[in-house]
């Protein structure tokens, strides 16, 4: 038996280090890595089932064809000899823009830019732009702070005020959860704010839960009554903040008992809240992702970081704003949101764009060329993506589609040719994080099974039979060997000391120039090198106010009633990353079915009882799914959980209408309403 060093490059906050033995090529078992000082406890269960998911014998082992709606097993050599025709195909009668190229964040790593340099070099593609998870919080942090990074995960042990806003840790960062521990064992207050009283909420010492897509109103009346009663940080404001007089100004307009019952917070609630953000120091407050999923999400994040700025809790220990941390994407030619826009990609002369969010809409849109096929890769688009139903007819309308997949996914269902492919252990490749500031090696530790080959080795073989120069061959693909693939990951090591493979395979190494206390030098790179509360460029840039303000949601609007009086939330679950690791045997053991959490008074005024099949539905769709009621969720929601397949009969995009976030090309995911009923 041999061990291996190696980490997780799931989309996950952890990125966990782990130890995984291997006997006769097989996944023996897979055990804590302490060197990581963010995950020294281990893997998840989801990490843990990594063996399964290996070995599982629904994985997809060989290229399969669909004929007469069936698939079926063909060779490499029939693969690619069917690719390179349909590719030459349609490069050479519509133009390369014909093709969808369509990459997600199912697996992270940076050979997955190989796969750029195959569309860039055929002649280009329509590509996406935006992103499903995280955007509008990136860009209200970049637009405020300058530049995207927080404290070490280990930091948050000296915090004495810790705000969970829309975050359930638990679940979703079970190793944030042992430093929250560690600062409560020290005095720490712990506030959780979110519609659902979740795990994270019973660790709590005060719960809010205001009404979806109102936090914005709920942060600006916080700052009101802070400023007027407890009084901001003046000497730090003074020094490093733009913009605090005319944001103090724009408060005027708040009415504080009406922001009360617009949110559904008690004041003394609020006022508990304000008292504990005006009096304890240092405070870190912590942003879920779900927070900037709604319209009005860009301005929402800004609303909420104000907190942290008039309060003076940046660049200390213990006091963050701790939403998100790119300092280990050291490897990214473009780290911070810019490089979702469009007009700023280094590839525009090769791209056409169109919007994640918006895929089902654009898709039919596009004109001269139209889209006649699609390849997709590290990503399930049928389930994730918003409007579930567009993006099906969209797909069916297509010519032809390939699918890179390692299962046989919503997506998979719908190609014409599936590709398999490798699982994180058959491939070894260099990922960072965006919770831990760790450059980890991701490594090869057994051979593909069946005919599984790596997507590298696919674009290689087909970069060759399309003729592309030897020259850009060997400049932008990799030998598929693995002593191939081990010299082009040092390509990427070489400028940076203490970087190297043989260091990387002994476990994690902090990136270069990790500032394990973010903006201690309270230097910030911002047009007015100040943090800006007002800034010019979210005006330019996104059309939205200078300062931040409440906006209401497009469809979910607060008190809003219609037709369909229930809002849909869609959040994270601990058994899977999005559509990821469902399907197993060992998640299904504990969580074997789909189910909707909904409040007791909803479910009894709509004669809905535990376990009951209920269908949910709005003009978009319908779902059919066991009812769980749950006094933790606040009257008037439901939550779906996200990730669940259409095949499971459970997939909350079939209710969810595409749209963006107000800045950075998010997913407006939460902003959905529809109605509830026992399924006749």
């Amino acid at each position: 038996m041999k061990v291996y060093n190696t980490a997780c490059p799931r989309n996950c906050y952890s990125s966990c280090s782990f130890k995984v033995s291997v006997a006769d090529d097989k996944i023996i078992s897979i055990k804590p890595q302490p060197k990581n000082e963010a995950t020294a406890e281990g893997p998840c269960l989801k990490g843990l089932s990594y063996v399964e998911r290996t070995h599982s014998s629904d994985r997809i082992l060989h290229p399969l064809l669909k004929k007469d709606g069936k698939f079926s097993p063909i060779t490499w050599e029939q693969t690619y000899k069917l690719l390179t025709t349909k590719l030459k195909y349609y490069r050479d009668t519509a133009g390369p823009h014909s093709i969808l190229y369509y990459a997600a964040s199912g697996s992270s790593g940076l050979l997955n830019e190989v796969s750029s340099n195959f569309w860039r070099l055929f002649g280009g593609a329509t590509t996406v732009f935006g992103n499903l998870c995280w955007p509008a919080g990136l860009e209200a942090s970049r637009l405020t702070l300058g530049s995207v990074k927080h404290n070490a995960p280990w930091d948050l042990k000296n915090a004495k005020l810790i705000i969970l806003w829309g975050k359930n840790p638990v679940e979703t960062n079970i190793h944030q959860m042992s430093f929250i521990e560690q600062a409560q064992q020290h005095g720490a207050k712990l506030v959780v704010i979110d519609p659902r009283r979740t795990a994270s909420s019973e660790k709590a010492q005060l719960l809010l839960q205001p009404r979806p897509g109102t936090d914005a109103l709920l942060a600006l009346t916080i700052a009101k009554i802070l400023v007027k009663q407890y009084g901001p940080d003046k000497d730090f404001i003074d020094t490093h903040v733009l913009g605090y007089p005319e944001f103090i100004k724009s408060l005027e307009t708040i009415d504080i008992v009406q922001s009360s019952k617009i949110c559904g917070v008690d004041m003394h609630l609020i006022e508990k809240l304000t008292n504990w953000i005006g009096t304890i120091k240092p405070m870190t407050l912590i942003p879920g992702y779900g927070m900037q999923r709604y319209t009005n999400g860009g301005q929402t994040m800004r609303c909420l970081l104000s907190l942290s700025v008039i309060t003076g809790n940046i660049g200390k220990s213990g006091a963050c704003w701790h939403y998100a941390n790119l300092q280990s994407y050291v490897f990214d030619k473009i780290k911070e949101p810019l490089s979702y826009f469009p007009d700023k990609s280094k590839d525009a002369p090769f791209r056409r764009v169109i919007s994640t969010s918006l895929l089902g809409e654009q898709i039919p849109q596009i004109k001269e060329p139209a889209l006649k096929m699609a390849w997709i890769e590290r990503g399930n688009p049928l389930t994730q993506n918003p409007d579930t139903n567009k993006i099906l007819k969209a797909f069916r309308a297509l010519e032809f589609i390939v699918v890179v997949d390692q299962f046989m996914t919503d997506t998979a269902m719908e190609a014409d040719l599936i590709l398999p492919s490798k699982s994180m252990f058959e491939q070894s490749d260099i990922i960072g994080s965006y919770w831990n500031p760790y450059v980890q090696l991701k490594q090869k530790v057994i051979d593909p099974p069946g005919e599984v080959k790596p997507e590298t080795s696919i674009y290689f073989e087909l970069a060759n039979r399309l003729g592309f120069s030897q020259q850009d061959i060997e400049n932008n693909f990799p030998n598929p060997t693995d002593e191939g693939i081990e010299k082009w990951l040092s390509k990427y090591l070489c400028n940076f000391e203490g970087l190297s493979l043989k260091e990387l395979k002994l476990g994690p190494v902090l990136a270069p120039e990790t500032e394990q206390i973010a903006f201690s030098d309270l230097k910030f790179d911002t047009p007015s090198g100040k943090i800006e509360l007002m800034s010019i460029q979210a005006k330019n840039l996104w059309g939205v106010n200078v300062l931040p303000t409440y906006e209401c949601l497009k469809e979910g609007g607060a008190l809003k009633q219609n037709t369909y009086p229930i809002n849909l939330l869609s959040p994270n679950i601990k058994n899977r990353i999005h559509s990821q690791f469902g399907n197993l045997k060992l998640i299904k053991m504990l969580d074997p079915f789909p189910y909707v959490q909904i409040h007791p008074i909803d479910a009894s005024s709509r004669n809905l009882k535990e376990g009951d099949l209920a269908r949910i539905f709005n003009e978009r769709g319908e779902i059919f799914i066991r009812v769980k009621t749950d006094n933790g969720i606040r009257p008037g929601n439901i939550a779906v959980f996200n990730g669940y397949w259409t095949q499971e009969g459970a997939n909350p995009n079939l209710l969810s209408k595409g749209r963006e976030t107000d800045m950075g090309h998010g997913a407006a995911f939460h902003d959905n309403r529809v109605e509830i009923e026992k399924k006749k």
